[in-house]
């Protein structure tokens, strides 16, 4: 297999820890698989994510190191008004992503190249590809994962671990795709492989961000972590490799959730019954897009004074309201007009609803999201970057998610230098610029 000689090490597994906030940090450094990663390795507990920041979103920008506005993948899911969450498709697919990504400059380098349950990237050009991919509509869940990813590789998977899977239910989920990795790192020796894991988001969305829930999860992260740098040793190549543990996005405890398409309902620029629309809201947790039908400047002119008169009454949530300029300057796709952002503890749902304002507390209903601009507080991400010739617990600063691929690529000798990020050299202990 091809390998540069200019790269700092052979192999890099990085594993996208959903969720993984610097409220976590303190719970997390002192466990002991983190611990002995950060002994050897770098972090920071400043990681900028994107916006709106959501996982199918970040997780483009961390492999190909540009922001939403030129990978394209601008939401998880795709606009579609009137379909219940449940039924809606998502951007499983690479080809939602519009520019090169580091496994594919990998792939070319003529590196083996392994994804478990990475978001956007079904039909990949990953060796040993595993994608995240949800049947909908009755489909067939293996199936589909087979078809979309490396059909052998995730056979053998499935024969092997799918005994520890129940559905998408964490900790299982979790759990088999760290068998899966293990496995994996073991048998295959990938140079890159990229592993998301999902159980800290799922239990900060379900129980809030600061539950026993979350404080169990990070515990059995660390067994993780663990797992994964053993078999590192396992196969004679923990001191070729290198270990990225990154956090997507922070989590806001929610209170109120606003479902703001009832605004546009009562103004009948949507039309449930025969489910059409002038103007809709798109619904990203702590933030909303406003689609307005193209060319239609009057439903355009009605939905941004409706966005107005919400802005003055502090019930709706609304913290600030972009136009299409401001948009430019957070890196916000170009198809985007307007977009809302939601204040503390409140976030925004796309359905329609017989209640405009759902009061959570008072139901009882435990609720965390994300979604919102980056710089909210407490909600930048950890890293940790540990290797042999990484720096011993060197602090980095504040740093962005798009310095996440280009580093990536300097730490595999792969040039991958057209990026809106750089490469994080100051981590690199002994390694000239």
């Amino acid at each position: 297999m091809g390998k540069s000689d200019t790269g700092i090490a052979k192999h890099l597994f990085v594993i996208s820890y959903d969720g993984f906030s610097e409220d976590n940090w303190e719970t997390a450094k002192g466990l002991p698989n983190m611990f002995k990663l950060l002994e050897k390795g770098a972090f920071s507990t400043s990681l900028r994510s994107v916006y709106p920041s959501l996982t199918y979103v970040v997780h483009s920008t961390m492999v190909t190191g540009v922001y939403p506005d030129k990978h394209g993948v601008n939401h998880n899911n795709p606009l579609q008004p009137f379909v219940e969450e449940k039924n809606q498709r998502w951007h499983w697919f690479r080809d939602s992503i519009k520019v090169p990504t580091i496994y594919d400059a990998a792939k070319e380098a003529n590196m083996r190249t392994a994804g478990i349950l990475w978001p956007v990237t079904g039909k990949a050009s990953i060796r040993y590809n595993m994608p995240e991919i949800a049947a909908i509509n009755g489909e067939n869940q293996a199936l589909k994962v087979f078809k979309n990813g490396s059909p052998f590789y995730c056979v053998g998977m499935e024969l092997k671990y799918g005994r520890v899977r129940r559905g998408i239910e964490q900790p299982y989920l979790d759990d088999f795709s760290t068998l899966c990795a293990v496995d994996t790192i073991k048998r295959k020796k990938p140079h890159l492989m990229l592993v998301h894991l999902i159980d800290l988001d799922d239990a900060k969305h379900r129980y809030g961000t600061d539950s026993l829930e979350v404080h169990e999860v990070i515990k059995r992260m660390d067994k993780r972590l663990g797992d994964m740098v053993k078999a590192a040793e396992q196969a004679g190549i923990e001191k070729e490799t290198v270990f990225i543990i990154v956090g997507d996005h922070g989590h806001m405890d929610v209170s109120y959730k606003v479902h703001l398409n009832n605004l546009l309902e009562e103004h009948k620029l949507i039309d449930s019954g025969s489910k059409k629309w002038r103007a809709y809201f798109q619904g990203a947790g702590g933030s909303a897009y406003l689609h307005v039908k193209q060319d239609d400047k009057d439903a355009e002119k009605l939905a941004v004074e409706i966005l107005e008169k919400a802005m003055k009454e502090d019930k709706y949530g609304i913290e600030c309201f972009y136009s299409p300029d401001e948009l430019d300057g957070l890196h916000v796709d170009k198809s985007i007009r307007y977009m809302v952002e939601g204040k503390k503890g409140y976030s925004f749902d796309d359905s329609l609803s017989d209640r405009t304002i759902e009061d959570l507390e008072r139901q009882g209903i435990k609720y965390a999201t994300h979604g919102y601009l980056p710089d909210k507080d407490n909600y930048k991400c950890n890293l940790i970057i540990s290797g042999e010739k990484i720096r011993n617990e060197y602090q980095l600063g504040n740093i962005e998610m798009v310095d996440l691929a280009p580093t990536m690529g300097k730490i595999l000798g792969i040039p991958f230098t057209d990026c809106d990020g750089r490469s994080l050299d100051e981590l690199f202990a002994g390694v000239e610029d």
